[in-house]
């Protein structure tokens, strides 16, 4: 695959993958299977290593789930509930278990302990004990915060309202809510009994009463239960409780995991009775067992999950991205399905780029409902020969995209012709185009094509980025088609508006007195989610957050961002030395600043909004420092050595330079030491970084 190719398929995941985080977590409403969604997950990661300088600012791998739904208020969780990365097969695993050695210098006769767990279907939930009491409880949310539940939560009989002691001053308590196969067939039963009674009432001319919904599979029904703005409703669903996970805690209750799942027996919870502790070797073996026992158990699972029992190690190696290094779910194998593909539709991404997407019959994979496929590119319609009308194979294999894998009845009488792929946008009308070797067509009418110009306004107002209420994709479709809404800046003058905007249909005075207010609140944005919000290619929250961080305020940024456009300069050595910033990251800020026309809408935007300088952790000898490590470290990785530096508010450098103001040598440190001497930067060794560290 070339680096087009990888871009364009990165750019074509992180939509679709965004889309069904949406509908799962905020709509409880999959389009598709766990299994097919964990293969889009998967081959987003492969490509990520593969090529990391392309790394997108909306890539999966930067987020968790999808934001808090209206109707609850929000709900901070004290350590952010993560996700896990995934694992498919024993290689897999044994990679995992392999980077765990490598990040903490384990030598391999060093015994591994591991608890599996298996991987319930339900919705993830924090809770929250002070003193001994429940206070509050919410949902996982974007990992960062959730929806406040904490009414619904009182009403599960599996939950301890008070903990037995001894106990934490201050602790958070991860579970997952589910519904039982037998429960979740009796409430569907009745659902559909209700919505059957509805369709009667409706019929007869009756007073209908509440909606009714039928829920596809026991998760769906279990989060729409936790969801309600009625805590007497989820009263009355069969939810279930199994505690898991520990969040925030004042002191630690435990050295191992598996003592911590005792210390939650002992506080009253439910723990998944099938959660063991055993060596690294024998994970296979229990996950074949797992996979066995599977069709026999009373709830839903799709996987194991596999976290290391040392809670010192995990405290050790921390987290990567989104998930930590110390857990990982291995899923079961997916399943195929056969269905007829009606149509392809032609999408328009923000980037211009045109994505098909196989609309089809609906078909039931592992208990939902899937009707919609990607087919990547036109490349891939005419290897595979896909036309509307046809019978195709659905895989949903953890090692490939979910896609049509092939067409059943290619040679039946009256096939349709073959699917052309159009050359103009189908959003604005104008040409789509293949540059040399890229396999995606993209439509060249940049600002003008509405597709584009609307999706860059929905990132920009997005929840990761300036998180503008109210501000939803339909509302900006409006005014941008109405002229009031082309660029960011413009959201910022809407105030000059207030009389057209009242004037629109289903508005009125209220609803754009809130709106206004809630573009005004954003006037202050934290400048990583400025730089996030700008929707410059490849630079994601993550990468957001590390240029935030080492400018420091706007102006700085901007400056050093222009002054980098010379190769060879001291600002383009600066920027390439960002640990985290590869080159061609460095070059995609480089040609955005280089743009006049990207210029003038920055500054255009800074007329109306002044971004928060970037927050330093405050004290601590390494707060808001540049530090280089060089050498090999003797009782840590350097990997390890990072993390703990960025954790006490540092930035790490690949390179030397005036700016730099600490370098850690190890063994063999060779050049990068010799010109810390040289500049008069103050050099380290292991053990004086351990003691400033704390470590």
């Amino acid at each position: 695959m070339t680096e087009a190719e990888a871009a364009a398929e990165l750019a074509r995941l992180a939509a679709e993958i965004a889309r069904h985080d949406a509908a799962y977590h905020q709509r409880d409403a999959p389009e598709i299977s766990d299994a097919e969604y964990d293969a889009l997950v998967r081959r987003n990661r492969e490509l990520e290593a593969l090529f990391p300088a392309l790394i997108r600012e909306d890539s999966p791998s930067q987020r968790v789930g999808a934001g808090a739904v209206e109707g609850f208020s929000a709900f901070s969780h004290g350590v952010p509930m993560l996700s896990l990365d995934n694992a498919f097969s024993p290689e897999d695993f044994v990679e995992f278990c392999a980077r765990i050695r490598r990040f903490l210098a384990l030598p391999e006769d060093e015994p591994m302990a591991i608890v599996g767990e298996p991987k319930i279907d339900g919705l993830s939930v924090n809770l929250l004990y002070e003193n001994g009491r429940f206070t509050r409880g919410g949902t996982r949310g974007d990992g960062a915060v959730g929806e406040d539940i904490t009414a619904n939560l009182r009403t599960l009989s599996d939950l301890p309202l008070r903990l037995k002691a001894p106990f934490p001053a201050r602790i958070e308590i991860r579970g997952e809510v589910f519904m039982t196969r037998a429960d979740f067939l009796a409430y569907r039963a009745a659902q559909e009994a209700a919505l059957a009674e509805r369709e009667r009432r409706r019929d007869a001319g009756e007073k209908l009463g509440p909606a009714v919904s039928v829920p596809v599979n026991p998760r769906n029904a279990a989060a729409g239960s936790l969801r309600q703005l009625d805590a007497a409703i989820t009263a009355q669903r069969p939810l279930k409780l199994f505690a898991y996970a520990m969040g925030e805690a004042s002191e630690p209750p435990a050295e191992t995991h598996h003592g911590w799942l005792e210390t939650l027996r002992g506080w009253g919870f439910s723990v998944n009775p099938l959660s063991s502790v055993f060596n690294a070797a024998e994970a296979a073996e229990f996950q074949a067992r797992m996979a066995s026992e599977r069709p026999a158990l009373a709830y839903e699972i799709d996987g194991v999950v596999y976290k290391l029992d040392r809670l010192d190690w995990q405290a050790r190696l921390g987290f990567v991205g989104r998930a930590p290094r110390w857990a990982i779910a291995w899923k079961f194998p997916a399943e195929q399905a056969t269905t007829t593909l009606l149509r392809i539709d032609i999408q328009v991404g923000r980037t211009g780029a045109l994505t098909p997407r196989a609309v089809m019959e609906p078909v039931m994979v592992g208990g939902v409902s899937v009707a919609h496929a990607t087919l990547h590119n036109e490349d891939e319609i005419a290897r595979k020969d896909v036309r509307p009308g046809d019978r195709v194979v659905l895989q949903r294999a953890g090692d490939v995209i979910p896609q049509i894998v092939s067409v059943v009845d290619a040679d039946r009488p009256g096939r349709g012709a073959a699917f052309v792929f159009p050359n103009l946008c189908p959003a604005c009308g104008s040409h789509a185009v293949r540059v040399g070797d890229d396999v995606v067509r993209r439509c060249t009418g940049g600002l003008i094509c509405p597709a584009q110009t609307v999706e860059r306004l929905k990132h920009f107002c997005s929840r990761r980025a300036l998180d503008i209420e109210g501000m939803g994709d339909e509302r900006l479709a409006l005014m941008h088609e109405r002229g009031w809404v082309v660029s960011p800046a413009d959201l910022f003058r809407l105030g000059a508006r207030r009389a057209e905007l009242s004037a629109l249909e289903g508005w009125g005075e209220t609803s754009v007195t809130k709106l206004l207010a809630a573009v005004e609140a954003r006037r202050r944005p934290a400048l990583e989610r400025f730089i996030f919000a700008l929707g410059i290619r490849r630079i994601g929250e993550a990468n957001a957050k590390l240029l935030a961080r080492h400018y420091g305020d706007v102006a700085q940024w901007r400056e050093r961002m222009r002054a980098a456009r010379i190769i060879g300069s001291e600002a383009r050595e600066e920027l390439g030395s960002i640990q985290g910033i590869g080159p061609t990251i460095a070059e995609e800020l480089v040609d955005f600043f280089a743009e006049p026309k990207n210029l003038a809408a920055l500054d255009d935007l800074l007329a109306e909004v002044t971004p928060e300088n970037a927050q330093v952790i405050e004290g601590g000898p390494f707060a808001g420092k540049t530090l280089v490590f060089t050498g090999s470290l003797s009782t840590m990785t350097r990997d390890e050595a990072q993390a703990r530096a960025e954790q006490l508010g540092a930035k790490t450098s690949k390179s030397v330079s005036k700016k730099t103001d600490f370098v850690v040598v190890g063994e063999d440190a060779g050049s990068k030491a010799a010109k810390a001497t040289e500049l008069g930067v103050r050099v380290l060794s292991e053990a004086e970084f351990r003691e400033l560290a704390g470590m």
